[in-house]
């Protein structure tokens, strides 16, 4: 029987994360990175976004097969309150749920650290992400037109959102997750695929 978990993402988990989305940088236009990362620069990238994002992991018997993260959409002050979303998932793994059971967990901590809007932006065409984020909640907003070059083309940018609460009155500051009740976290990550 398959253990299926999903808790915080740790450094020591970057070579498995690492692993996954290598992939998706030299074989895919999913990211726009063209070249391969270091294992100290992505240690260090995800360190810097797990100061203040919950950075999300699926284990299957221990290995991890997935992974979520926020980050920030746009840096100036007023955009405080949205964040930018990203799940990539094993090729081995598709079509389990684990994208989104991985998505699920992350959006409620986001929501619980106060972020009231979560963005993705989408090379297109790609039919399966875009099911994937409707299926999520995510509505189409607009498109970056030939704003990416990679594998000799220019690449368009789907952006899609999605509302975590009603913007209503003014906002309370962000919790960063290390401060975020460990109990909300221990909660949110408890499912069953």
């Amino acid at each position: 029987m398959e253990m299926i978990n999903i808790r915080m993402a740790t450094l020591d988990d970057a070579r498995e994360i690492l692993d996954i989305y290598e992939p998706y940088i030299l074989n895919t236009v999913i990211t726009f990175e063209t070249e391969r990362i270091s294992l100290e620069d992505f240690k260090n990238r995800m360190e810097t976004i797990m100061s203040k994002f919950p950075w999300l992991v699926c284990t299957i018997n221990e290995k991890v097969v997935g992974y979520a993260y926020c980050s920030p959409y746009l840096t100036r002050a007023a955009y405080a309150w949205d964040c930018q979303f990203s799940v990539y998932v094993s090729e081995k793994h598709h079509r389990k749920g684990i994208a989104s059971k991985l998505s699920d967990a992350l959006f409620q901590l986001v929501k619980a650290q106060g972020y009231y809007n979560i963005y993705s932006l989408i090379c297109v065409p790609n039919v399966n992400s875009i099911e994937l984020h409707k299926k999520l909640g995510f509505v189409e907003i607009g498109t970056y037109l030939h704003t990416a070059f990679k594998f000799g083309e220019w690449r368009d940018v789907l952006i899609m959102g999605k509302v975590l609460r009603e913007t209503v009155g003014e906002p309370k500051p962000i919790i960063p997750i290390g401060n975020l009740d460990s109990k909300i976290i221990v909660d949110i990550c408890s499912f069953e695929i």
